[in-house]
């Protein structure tokens, strides 16, 4: 399975499309919020599953601050981030992934670009397509669940 990963597009929805034909083909795609909408342009726009949860700049939004997804028998702790103060460790952060026995943790708010495993949990954060931080370029993921295994890659426009 080959899963997209988007956050932080703060509605500019330009660089949503320059993603999504970069990252096809894709089974579905999760959005780390930021702006929570953007996840509506995706399913209504390209017909995709979309998962998506609400940032700190989605005031108001229905989505959920997180969710737990499970996927060909991988768990997948899909959130914001601001919630587990991220910009400051992701102690918290994986200290809940672990309560919820996921085997990936995907995030945003940082914008910045992370592929790291922890002991069992891939902490995952695509960083941002629209307005990228921390040096990188404008970046999105792709998760791809196979053989057992769960595995990210940071792509750039």
């Amino acid at each position: 399975m080959r899963i997209g990963v988007l956050s932080d597009t703060h509605g500019l929805l330009h660089f949503i499309e320059k993603a999504v034909k970069v990252m096809e083909p894709v089974d579905l795609i999760l959005h780390a919020g930021d702006v929570s909408a953007d996840a509506d342009f995706l399913r209504e726009a390209y017909n995709y599953r979309v998962y998506g949860v609400s940032g700190n700049c989605d005031t108001g939004s229905e989505y959920p601050g997180e969710r737990l997804i499970e996927l060909e028998g991988k768990k997948i702790l899909l959130t914001h981030g601001h919630g587990y103060r991220v910009k400051y460790g992701y102690e918290r952060l994986l200290a809940r992934a672990k309560e919820l026995f996921a085997d990936a943790v995907v995030f945003g708010h940082t914008h910045c670009p992370e592929n790291t495993r922890v002991g069992n949990v891939l902490i995952f954060n695509p960083g941002s397509p629209a307005l990228p931080r921390c040096g990188a370029g404008r970046t999105f993921g792709v998760l791809e669940i196979r053989d057992g295994d769960i595995r990210g890659c940071i792509m750039e426009l």
